[in-house]
């Protein structure tokens, strides 16, 4: 997460439109509303690096420095969550994550 605002920061991105988008992965969530299996994959196609990073690469490649801020501001999205511990999700509830349990959910042993 830091590195990713760091690069954001030198590469002059704007902190009002980070601020915009920074949870818009987190809009996948509304699919849960469809069960927890689509909610799981929804949210797994949003939260995994390859997606950023594919973004970014395309914004170098292209020249489209929008698609590589929006790119950075993905990753620093997900280093968020991780260090909040909310992994990728197991279709069988949405506290079930690839980091352990979440929330209410979480049982000490």
């Amino acid at each position: 997460m830091a590195a990713a605002l760091f690069v954001h920061a030198r590469a002059g991105g704007d902190w009002g439109f980070c601020a915009l988008v920074f949870f818009a992965p987190d809009l996948s969530m509304i699919l849960y509303l469809a069960g927890p299996r689509v909610g799981a994959i929804a949210y797994n196609c949003a939260h995994v690096t390859f997606v950023p990073l594919a973004l970014g690469v395309a914004g170098l490649m292209f020249g489209q420095p929008l698609l590589t801020r929006l790119a950075l501001i993905h990753l620093a999205h997900i280093g968020f969550d991780r260090a909040l511990g909310f992994g990728l999700k197991y279709p069988t509830a949405f506290a079930d994550t690839h980091l352990g349990r979440i929330g209410a959910a979480r049982r000490e042993i």
